[in-house]
């Protein structure tokens, strides 16, 4: 028998053997300390105003809707409006079929699938507790927010800006765990879709459809003495089982029809891939009109959600729960049961959800990669082009990450940089060291982007530097190199060297480059120098900064806990992040 070949590996770079492992759980005595935000607050012009005072005025304004409703259903003329326009336009089409066993499924799959993508949407908010319509993100230009200004005199970067959550509220709660707040959402997410595309082909494929969808003009006048008749507390009779008012078959077509695509686009929107590819579209729907537009989307189902509830028990609960929950039409108790059992089951996931994420951490990344990872992965493939003009250079670009703390790169810094070097090994034919002067040498690229942080906030720059594809041709990657290593001066925020992993195909972008400019003048240390990483089609943590050395290898595993990073190890990202 032949002798088994051992292939020889070159060693690894020396920053190699910083890197840290990492607990499987979240420890908390090891991880952000709390941080409370307020109560959330909208601008209105140059004020801002509690959304508390909602409570007061809102009330004040259903008593009135009420009185004025009951004095308008006196008027012979509203009458007569009511009577001309009951609620249901006579020409709308009945629905023959009741309330199918797929669609009550499918009722209950939504309920709690709703449940997940609403708690962990508030926990991935409260890491960039701040909506805007500009990219630019720049403080105080904010029409949203549950945070105080943001401090002025001193560094405050946009992991300071995070805030805690209560663990009934997010999932899971505590503060800056977007890593696992975004498995969920979009695992759950997935899940959602395909059950609402189903819904999609069932409801079309049956006459379902006829319910939602409005097929004559008369539904706005119907809707509008539907409106009046419930706000007088003397509501219209029902008809749900074949046919649905004006009011509710407007409501449920723009959940169904409008809000759930709008939210689905939007979210997309707020990728660097998927946003950075789509040219006009993406500088117009920008990130942050993206984010705006979904969080309003997500307002309307809070708010939907809230309405129907309450109408389910205010407009007859045993018949409501008989047509959704057993699939007949009488008043018996056959449906309360189910209905009862389906918001325990419900109850039970709230209620296990954060702290299951809490104790069990890296599962749930490890479902969430195997849930949508392969998602992330084609998107990488998507090729992102575009540019942005200097006019659009954000006047704010917001800081991150634990700055390098040691004396080798102190003496670098008060030095100008003029001695760094860096290395560039692991399975490349040619190791190279390079010069500062050695990079500035190669050809230099400019290009104009938007950084997209996982956190939520962007930022134009002008980045200037050595494209990837230029390293790559010096060194000459082996065949078996599949990833680029990334390691930084820096260390991660708990502790042992920081790193992240990139596809060797993302470093032969034409967009990938290791910039040591920004906006015209060389790259602050705050913001990465000596060298930064740009590959445009990933969120903005993969751009390790202060970059010490690159090591091409076949496999990550062996690399602190084997993530592919050092958030993607301690906080429970993933290391292939385009959206």
């Amino acid at each position: 028998m032949a002798d088994s070949v051992k292939i020889k590996l070159p060693p690894h770079d020396p920053i190699a053997s910083t890197l840290s492992a990492a607990d499987d759980r979240i420890v908390l005595s090891h991880w952000l300390p709390p941080q409370e935000g307020i109560v959330p607050r909208i601008r209105i012009g140059r004020r801002w105003i509690s959304i508390l005072w909602a409570i007061p005025i809102g009330a004040a304004a259903l008593v009135l809707l009420v009185a004025l409703s009951q004095s308008l259903r006196e008027f012979s003329s509203v009458q007569a409006f009511i009577k001309e326009y009951p609620g249901i336009a006579q020409a709308a089409p009945s629905v023959d079929s009741g309330f199918p066993w797929w669609l009550q499924l499918q009722h209950f799959l939504n309920m709690l699938f709703m449940m997940f993508i609403i708690r962990t949407g508030i926990q991935i908010l409260a890491d960039h507790p701040r909506l805007y319509w500009s990219r630019d993100c720049t403080p105080g230009t904010e029409w949203f927010r549950f945070q105080h200004p943001v401090p002025e005199g001193r560094i405050w970067t946009s992991k300071d800006d995070s805030v805690t959550l209560p663990g009934w509220l997010g999932i899971p709660g505590i503060r800056h765990s977007i890593g696992l707040a975004r498995w969920w959402h979009f695992s759950i997410l997935l899940l959602w879709t395909i059950n609402g595309v189903a819904f999609y082909v069932l409801i079309f494929a049956t006459d379902q459809w006829r319910r939602l969808v409005p097929l004559t003009w008369g539904v706005f006048p119907n809707a509008l003495t539907t409106a009046i008749q419930y706000a007088s507390l003397n509501f219209p009779v029902d008809h749900s089982w074949t046919r649905y008012n004006g009011l509710q078959q407007l409501s449920y077509f723009i959940t169904v029809f409008i809000a759930a695509p709008v939210s689905i686009a939007t979210g997309l929107m707020q990728s660097p891939a998927i946003s950075n590819r789509l040219g006009l579209l993406g500088k117009v729907l920008n990130r942050q009109a993206a984010r705006s537009i979904h969080f309003i989307s997500f307002s309307w189902f809070v708010l939907f959600i809230l309405a129907h509830g309450i109408m389910v028990f205010v407009t007859g609960l045993r018949q409501n729960t008989n047509h959704m929950f057993f699939g007949v039409k009488n008043n018996t108790w056959s449906g309360l049961p189910l209905f009862v059992l389906a918001l325990a089951a419900v109850g039970l996931a709230w209620w296990v959800a954060s702290p299951f994420t809490i104790r069990h951490a890296r599962l749930v990344q490890r479902t969430g990669e195997f849930m949508v990872g392969w998602i992330k992965g084609l998107a990488e493939w998507w090729d992102p082009n575009a540019q942005l003009t200097e006019k659009d250079i954000s006047p704010h670009f917001w800081p991150n990450g634990t700055m390098p703390n040691s004396a080798e790169f102190e003496a670098l810094v008060a030095e100008q940089f003029d001695h760094y070097r860096l290395r560039v090994g692991g399975l490349v034919e040619t190791p190279r060291e390079f010069s500062f002067s050695d990079l500035k040498a190669l050809p230099k690229q400019e290009q104009i982007t938007t950084h997209f942080c996982i956190q939520g906030w962007s930022g134009v720059a002008k980045w200037g530097g050595v494209p990837m594809r230029d390293i790559l041709d010096i060194v000459k990657p082996a065949p078996d190199a599949r990833y680029a290593v990334f390691y930084s001066f820096s260390e991660g925020a708990a502790g042992g060297g920081y790193y992240d992993v990139h596809e060797i195909h993302n470093m032969r972008h034409r967009l990938t480059i290791l910039a040591y400019e920004m906006n015209g003048a060389p790259v602050s240390v705050l913001h990465g120098a000596p060298l930064r990483l740009r590959c445009e089609n990933e969120l903005g943590f993969k751009m390790v900064k202060w970059i010490a050395a690159i090591e091409f290898v076949h496999d990550f595993a062996h690399l602190g806990a084997g993530q592919g990073g050092y958030n993607e190890d301690h906080e429970f990202y993933g290391y292939r992040m385009p959206i």
